[in-house]
């Protein structure tokens, strides 16, 4: 009996609105607001998360909103492999140090290379290898490629809808240029755009900086 009745008000509480102020348990509150708005849900598999219509319908827009800025600014979409081969991170060792945490590995399926297939966590090893193919000369430049993609990095810590979770969708762009004052100048242009986007259409506000050097690492 006394079973029941707990079952009874869990479902109740499930069935009203938010149960918990923000500024007494932020973390649960949080959780109910993404959880009761029918934005995402927990998964079977831990770490991961369900991203619900409302929420998609979201990710959408933000993907027609910025696709239009990008065209505008001479950047194509394309999509790249969701595996890398292990010898793309060792190209370059502090890449791959930086990510070695977080790599979720292929098990038993590199045969065919004889070497182990990582799960993209970014996509920049494995874009510029085409890269070297494609651009010949500085007359292929600029070159500013974008891609709409979803990255697995194997957080070991708790993870929280949206905020941290091992599978999450992104976009990244990976251009180049002919000198470093271009790529400076693009660069800003860029961090213009995201800064327009989130306020314009998320109503989000944007406090710009510079990266300290223990964020860089």
């Amino acid at each position: 009996m006394v079973k029941e009745n707990e079952k009874k008000e869990k479902e109740q509480k499930e069935s009203e609105g938010v149960s918990v102020k923000k500024d007494g348990d932020f973390s649960e509150w949080y959780q109910q607001v993404v959880m009761k708005a029918e934005l995402a849900d927990y998964s079977s598999i831990k770490g991961f998360m369900v991203i619900r219509p409302r929420a998609y319908h979201i990710w959408q827009s933000i993907q027609e909103y910025f696709n239009t800025r990008l065209r505008k600014l001479g950047v194509r979409n394309a999509y790249f492999p969701l595996l890398i081969p292990e010898s793309f991170f060792k190209k370059e060792a502090r890449h791959a140090t930086g990510f070695s945490p977080e790599v979720a590995w292929i098990a038993n399926r590199g045969e065919e290379s004889g070497e182990r297939l990582a799960i993209r966590p970014t996509s920049e090893t494995i874009m510029y290898d085409s890269y070297s193919k494609w651009i010949r000369s500085w007359r292929d430049l600029p070159f500013k490629i974008n891609q709409w993609a979803n990255v697995v990095r194997w957080e070991t810590k708790a993870t929280r809808l949206f905020i941290r979770t091992r599978e999450f969708l992104w976009q990244e762009g990976h251009c180049v240029y002919s000198s470093e004052e271009e790529c400076d100048r693009e660069t800003l242009t860029y961090l213009e755009e995201y800064k327009e986007l989130c306020r314009e259409l998320l109503a989000l506000p944007v406090f710009k900086g510079v990266k300290s050097d223990r964020q860089h690492r």
